[in-house]
């Protein structure tokens, strides 16, 4: 089950975006199971989770938050999951995202805290910072203006429109997601992450007015 739903997702992600490709979904996946194991989640629900996910990330889809699920729906009830299980998996992917938190929450299970845990953590630190920067220049934002501050306390809508430079996403997610981890080890692996963008802040902006540093 596992190795089918593997070889999906790296035929549906071939062509896509370098921070939600299928190392995205590697990365994620391995995370996951580290977490789900001092969680004692299920584990056949966080990795289906884990690794269909993003198989079809509404931001690459026009904003249709729906063609995500039902791919995933689909793809397990071809593999003959079982209904119980289908249901889990589509209610994950529906309500993990950053976007999500935003607004009520309409879902959660252990199961959830794992996969979303393990996705946050792919959105900071080293990675994280790689990944800002590469989606930045697929949409070919700024790097960064001091023209442009970020816009906080956005509502779910607000963010999904924002359009700012890819520093600002710094401020306007990646640093708020420490203090958002679910679970213990989620939290302990996001405090070193957190940290080391920090650094990286500090060194981009003194770099930027030509100090030494």
């Amino acid at each position: 089950m596992i190795q089918a739903t593997i070889n999906f997702v790296k035929k549906e992600l071939a062509n896509a975006e370098g921070g939600h490709d299928w190392w995205h979904i590697l990365r994620v996946w391995n995370s996951a199971k580290t977490i789900a194991r001092e969680e004692k989640a299920e584990m056949l629900v966080v990795e289906l989770a884990a690794l269909l996910h993003d198989i079809a990330d509404a931001k690459f889809n026009n904003g249709d938050e729906e063609i995500g699920p039902q791919k995933a729906r689909d793809f397990m009830l071809s593999q003959n999951v079982d209904e119980e299980t289908v249901n889990h998996v589509v209610s994950i992917i529906e309500n993990m995202s950053f976007k999500n938190s935003l607004g009520k929450v309409k879902f959660s299970s252990p199961e959830m805290l794992v996969v979303q845990d393990a996705d946050r953590l792919d959105a900071i630190g080293a990675i994280g910072i790689a990944r800002c920067f590469n989606y930045g220049g697929f949409k070919n934002n700024i790097i960064y203006s001091p023209d442009l501050p970020p816009q906080l306390n956005m509502s779910k809508e607000e963010y999904k429109a924002s359009n700012g430079s890819s520093i600002n996403h710094f401020y306007e997610k990646l640093l708020l997601l420490k203090n958002k981890m679910n679970t213990k080890k989620g939290m302990q692996l996001a405090a070193q992450r957190h940290q080391f963008m920090e650094q990286y802040l500090e060194q981009f902006y003194a770099e930027f007015k030509g100090e030494c540093y």
